[in-house]
């Protein structure tokens, strides 16, 4: 798929908030929403929020208009979303699953919980007193286990789920002799950030290794990493699959999207700070990529910039670097028109997911204030600021 950026915040004046600020547009946040409804409303499918890429809490009452529930990755995400985004109200859901639960976050996890899904016979049968206790109490809580198909679609083997040796999901040859009592659905992860043809051939894979599994169950999690909102996405294929799976195995579907809610969404606001020069000319920003943005050093990749080029595009290049002591802080090499200026400000690109979630205050760096700002209206408001408190209240 064809790389996009955010075509709203053109008209945005990075001067209107503090820096460095995540600017979230809620305007096309409803854009990619209404895409995900879509999909709900055609295909038969729940659409969860994955609020492992996106946890922006300030937008939980959208979100709550368009989608059927959230799904969290342990005990704090699942009471963000049980106190938010309306767990086990109506039929909004909350769906955790963990590589591994502890035995003291468990019996929390089960009471906000619609769907527990476990990663390994062992912790299921373990933990079974604490299961039935909580079944006792509430007889619809659905539990799953996590499967891997073993069939690879990313290219960066850090987010590859089905890697050689991973510990995530349980391979097929794990289900042999094992009851499945009190099992009632499935749940696969395999993408990130990609299309419908990865997701079909992994459909595949599954039905090919677990398909005299899948009659047995109630439903079925595709997992997260489907870029839906992406103009380039197949919906109607997606659809379309949905549809016949469902049919086939008499199942509900669940797909866990996170950055297809936030993709194009937002920016982070960064100011220069200071210009050296070290066989190249340097600009050291009060953004940091080890702190703001880790993705662009794991993945890796770089981040765009509004109004800025590949190095060499442009008459003036600049490497952009942090305030970190980390010498490999650095979010790489650009160009402008114009040579930057102390105090300017720069606005990185599709900056809502996967950003907000993962930033820390590594040297003591200050995170980022988050506002949400309507294109449409052009109203602002700056939803949180951060300061020393923040940073001491995670320490000792």
């Amino acid at each position: 798929m064809t790389n996009v950026v955010a075509t709203t915040f053109h008209s945005f004046d990075p001067n209107r908030v503090p820096s460095p600020c995540f600017v979230v547009d809620e305007v096309a946040v409803e854009h990619n929403l209404k895409i995900l409804a879509r999909v709900q409303n055609e295909s038969g499918a729940k659409v969860l929020l994955a609020l492992k890429a996106f946890s922006m809490f300030a937008l939980a009452p959208l979100v709550k208009q368009y989608l059927s529930g959230t799904c969290a990755s342990g005990l704090h995400e699942a009471k963000l979303g049980y106190e938010e985004f309306g767990g086990q109200q109506g039929s909004h859901e909350v769906h955790t699953f963990s590589a591994a639960f502890t035995a003291k976050d468990l019996p929390e996890i089960l009471q906000i919980s619609n769907h527990v899904v476990f990663n390994s016979f062992a912790q299921w049968q373990r933990f079974q007193p604490q299961i039935q206790a909580a079944l006792a109490d509430n007889p619809e809580l659905d539990f799953g286990l996590r499967i891997n198909p073993m069939h690879s679609e990313g290219a960066t083997p850090i987010y590859d789920p089905c890697a050689a040796g991973s510990r995530l999901g349980i391979p097929l040859a794990e289900f042999s002799g094992q009851d499945l009592s009190g099992i009632s659905g499935l749940h696969f992860h395999t993408l990130c950030e990609q299309g419908f043809a990865p997701l079909d051939r992994t459909l595949a894979a599954v039905e090919r290794q677990f398909g005299h599994l899948l009659g047995q169950m109630k439903w079925v999690n595709f997992g997260g990493g489907h870029h839906i909102s992406h103009p380039d996405y197949d919906v109607d294929g997606l659809i379309a699959r949905i549809k016949a799976f469902s049919a086939k195995y008499d199942v509900q579907v669940y797909l866990e999207p996170g950055e297809a809610i936030a993709i194009r969404s937002g920016v982070l606001v960064s100011e220069v700070l200071d210009l050296t020069h070290n066989q190249m000319d340097l600009a050291i920003l009060d953004t940091s990529a080890t702190c703001h943005m880790p993705d662009t050093l794991e993945m890796p990749y770089r981040a765009e910039i509004w109004q800025a080029g590949e190095r060499g595009q442009k008459a003036h290049d600049y490497r952009l670097g942090g305030q970190t002591c980390l010498a490999g802080d650095v979010m790489g090499d650009y160009s402008f028109d114009k040579p930057l200026q102390v105090g300017q400000r720069l606005m990185f690109d599709d900056m809502s997911h996967y950003t907000m979630v993962k930033t820390s205050t590594f040297n003591g760096i200050g995170l980022p204030a988050i506002a949400l700002w309507n294109s449409e209206t052009d109203a602002l408001r700056v939803v949180r600021e951060f300061g020393y408190p923040d940073f001491k209240h995670r320490l000792s």
